[in-house]
């Protein structure tokens, strides 16, 4: 069996990629929990890094999120025709395809702070309900993205601000990392459409979020961590991430596009810069609850936020 990204056009591999997949992609034994298994969301969350739970959001909600991925998905390719991605050939952030870094702005994204579940979860694993809102992002992947994205991480230890603005953990006796810590920085990944083995599931490397082990590369990459991908899930439901945990992007072969938005919230006790994403006038119509996660995202009232699709680079 082989599992190397096939060029694209080469039809051979692909069709090869996809009787693999469809035989052998996905994590054997996933669990996918019900709501109202939050003690052992929690539980799962902090052995694996991830865990997923069904029907956090109801037809009518995910209806909705389909609809509001499918407008930002399509004002971003009107920027690239080409496909070209901004993770990737055919393969984009969606916060890294937003002027404001983020899609705070669309209201579909703003119905995802409603979320019982979700507040529930975060909470628990927080074990406060002090959490904030960093960001609304996600990812989404186009037919045609036949490349594996390398596995990566999506928090580091303190860099020098001339490199990046977003790290802020940096123990000056090195004898502490990001990783010796409790979660500092969950993702909530919703999923608006089925994830299936063929359509860009992402592969998620169990127990990886305290690992110091470097990170392999795809070349280095053995088989059985290309294969360990969180599928098959279902649409409405929830994939909860400790951002430090090992993850990546895989092939859509599929005839449809995968989006899986997202919310990003830091402990109560963690920060990194944090970009405006919405108006004071559109937080001010947020619900008290959503006002309070939201808190450190709003312009202020006499500023006026500019939205729009913009492809930058990783």
């Amino acid at each position: 069996m082989s599992l190397q990204a096939p060029v694209t056009g080469d039809e051979t591999a692909i069709e090869s990629l996809r009787r693999s997949l469809e035989a052998h992609n996905g994590i054997r034994g996933l669990e996918i929990l019900a709501p109202r298994d939050v003690r052992h969301a929690v539980d799962l969350f902090r052995r694996d890094g991830f865990v997923v739970i069904a029907d956090a959001l109801t037809g009518e909600q995910t209806e909705r999120l389909r609809n509001g991925c499918d407008e930002a998905v399509a004002e971003i390719l009107a920027l690239d025709p080409a496909k070209g991605g901004n993770r990737g050939s055919h393969r984009y952030s969606f916060g890294g395809s937003s002027l404001t870094r983020s899609q705070l702005h669309r209201p579909a994204w703003q119905m995802l702070l409603d979320i019982p579940v979700m507040l529930e979860v975060v909470g628990a694993i927080f074990e406060s309900d002090d959490f904030v809102l960093r960001a609304a992002s996600g990812d989404f992947c186009l037919p045609g993205a036949v490349e594996y994205q390398p596995l990566h991480s999506d928090v580091r230890d303190w860099r020098d601000r001339a490199k990046t603005p977003f790290s802020a953990f940096h123990d000056p006796r090195g004898q502490l990392t990001i990783r010796d810590l409790p979660c500092p920085y969950v993702c909530v990944n919703f999923l608006p459409q089925d994830v299936t083995r063929l359509n860009g599931p992402t592969r998620q490397i169990p127990g990886t979020q305290h690992s110091r082990t470097p990170i392999p590369t795809l070349a280095e990459e053995p088989e059985w961590m290309r294969l360990s991908t969180v599928c098959p899930a279902p649409a409405g439901a929830i994939m909860v991430r400790d951002v430090r945990a090992w993850h990546g992007g895989t092939p859509n072969l599929s005839d449809h596009v995968r989006s899986i938005p997202n919310l990003e919230f830091y402990a109560p006790w963690f920060r990194e810069p944090i970009v405006p994403g919405i108006t004071y006038a559109a937080w001010k119509g947020l619900s008290v609850r959503a006002q309070q996660l939201v808190r450190h995202c709003v312009a202020d009232s006499s500023e006026t936020l500019r939205t729009g699709a913009v492809l930058r680079a990783p």
